[in-house]
């Protein structure tokens, strides 16, 4: 059986000092690692920035006619990351099939996915996709001002955090108990319209108690493949499983070491990112 053919991909061009593809390294390594019971590779994997921005992406706008079986795309940009083909070759891809994982951030950091169709919907920003006319809910976060809504703090960078599993136990989240922490997360949902998405996962603030949405999947369907929205990219970067990895030098917040210290939390992180690949290719 061929490898499942992954492309990790974020919506920003190449740029040291910020959220670039490198600095999602471990995972990119841990999915190249994985084998199928024969001992051959799971996953090609190819991780890759976005070209110039004002132009289309010369791989993002073509996904279609591509041999991609799935796409991660960690939107990292400020409203910028996607040309109009763009968003044409990622809905093309997903209605032939395709699976997608689509994270973001906090307040508006990473909105360029917000007009995407079916899935676009799934993501809330502090701009965008929000109830028309509807004020942003308070901040939950206060730690960093300048960050608004959504802004859930789960926890410092490096720590983990427990997740509630919502309903019954989705693939993705088997032997799954924690994902990594973040100050300040955004919001994802199952719109009420949607007949294939739900609420697969909960966290709990650490700064407010609520309850927010840390994943929600949706089942293929007339022919659009599966996908995962997650609430941020950090629950994959390299500085949120091992902090000594190091960071933009706008990260304020100081990390912490939660994850490090617990081996079953390492284990649960490593383990979803592996069954989220695993399920997005049909395995």
């Amino acid at each position: 059986m061929n490898p499942i053919n992954v492309l990790l991909q974020t919506t920003i061009e190449t740029t040291d000092n910020d959220w670039h593809i490198g600095r999602f390294s471990l995972l990119r390594d841990l999915l190249a690692s994985l084998k199928d019971a024969e001992g051959r590779p799971l996953f090609a994997v190819t991780a890759r920035d976005r070209g110039p921005v004002g132009r289309p992406d010369p791989v993002l706008s073509t996904l279609a006619d591509s041999d991609y079986d799935q796409v991660w795309l960690f939107a990292v940009d400020t409203g910028d990351g996607l040309h109009a083909q763009d968003r044409a070759g990622l809905e093309a891809f997903h209605r032939r099939g395709g699976g997608l994982m689509l994270t973001r951030d906090h307040m508006d950091l990473g909105c360029s996915i917000c007009s995407l169709d079916v899935l676009g919907g799934l993501h809330l920003f502090h701009s965008h996709n929000r109830e028309a006319g509807s004020a942003p809910p308070a901040p939950d976060d206060r730690g960093t001002p300048a960050i608004l809504w959504p802004n859930f703090h789960s926890g410092a960078n490096g720590d983990a955090q427990r997740i509630t599993i919502e309903g019954e136990r989705h693939p993705v989240l088997e032997g799954v108990d924690y994902l990594p922490a973040h100050p300040h997360e955004g919001a994802v949902t199952a719109p009420a319209h949607s007949s294939s998405a739900r609420v697969i996962a909960t966290g709990i603030s650490k700064a407010t108690g609520q309850r927010f949405n840390l994943a929600v999947a949706v089942a293929p369907s007339d022919g659009h493949g599966p996908a995962i929205a997650q609430s941020t990219f950090h629950h994959f970067a390299d500085y949120n499983w091992d902090p000594a990895m190091g960071c933009p030098d706008f990260v304020s917040e100081a990390p912490g070491d939660g994850l490090a210290a617990n081996p079953e939390a390492a284990r649960s992180v490593r383990r979803y990112a592996g069954n989220v690949a695993r399920w997005l290719g049909g395995r």
